[in-house]
């Protein structure tokens, strides 16, 4: 039962995927033939103008370039939170047909990690307890099998690890980043938009060159929830995106 820490990959995108925003963007505006139009990209520079078409507000052109990561070392309550995205794609690791009879990963927040170690050592005797639990229940409900597992999940913690493949379009990335890289967001999901930024950014950074928490682009939305941490926050984005 060993404590657990994110891990994200970009496992798949578009290829092209600024290619395929310019071309989705200059068929809009262009009288030209498809073969033209997709000539005239793979010669010319887009990046500039994907940042006019981006900057205007033209932003339904973006969801024509999808991006899927991996990710583990998250726990369930982060799914909560999540799947509240739902202009994206989810395939999470069953409770029901993976059973924990031998173990589960979990996470230890932060702040129980900043009490010491003997915090850390409760935490995880108390895991070891919910352990116990589950695989008590197990057994009273058969011992293996989902309908085993579908019940006995019921006392499992919200700091239960699990893995999941995750796939949003570029739109739908922009708009997660700008709420989930914020400092105000919850710290394992702040954790996860970041990574994810890291890893967009580096395959298409004229199409997440603005992207992140709104104090990056300008003034902070919160008003008086405002972290206070602006220009800390804008550098620390402009380093993920530097890798």
């Amino acid at each position: 039962m060993p404590a657990k820490s994110l891990k994200v990959q970009l496992i798949r995108h578009t290829g092209e995927p600024e290619q395929v925003v310019a071309l989705g963007a200059r068929l809009c505006y262009s009288g030209k033939g498809l073969d033209s139009l997709m000539e005239r990209i793979a010669e010319d520079e887009q990046s500039e103008f994907i940042g006019g078409v981006i900057q205007s507000g033209h932003l339904s052109v973006l969801e024509h370039a999808a991006f899927t990561f991996a990710v583990e070392g998250v726990s369930r309550m982060l799914m909560a939170q999540l799947t509240r995205h739902r202009i994206a794609s989810f395939s999470v690791q069953s409770q029901r047909y993976v059973s924990k009879a031998k173990g589960f990963g979990y996470i230890i927040p932060p702040s129980i990690r900043a009490l010491g170690e003997d915090a850390v050592q409760e935490y995880e005797a108390q895991m070891r307890v919910i352990q116990e639990w589950y695989v008590l229940w197990q057994e009273r409900m058969g011992g293996k099998g989902e309908q085993a597992n579908q019940d006995a999940r019921f006392v499992l913690p919200g700091a239960c690890e699990t893995r999941l493949v995750l796939t949003m379009n570029a739109r739908e990335l922009l708009h997660f980043f700008s709420l989930r890289c914020c400092r105000r967001a919850q710290w394992e999901i702040n954790s996860l938009a970041d990574e994810m930024l890291r890893l967009a950014g580096a395959a298409a950074p004229t199409l997440f060159e603005t992207a992140g928490p709104p104090c990056v682009r300008g003034d902070c939305g919160e008003g008086s929830r405002s972290c206070g941490q602006g220009p800390e926050v804008r550098r620390h984005i402009i380093e993920l995106k530097r890798g």
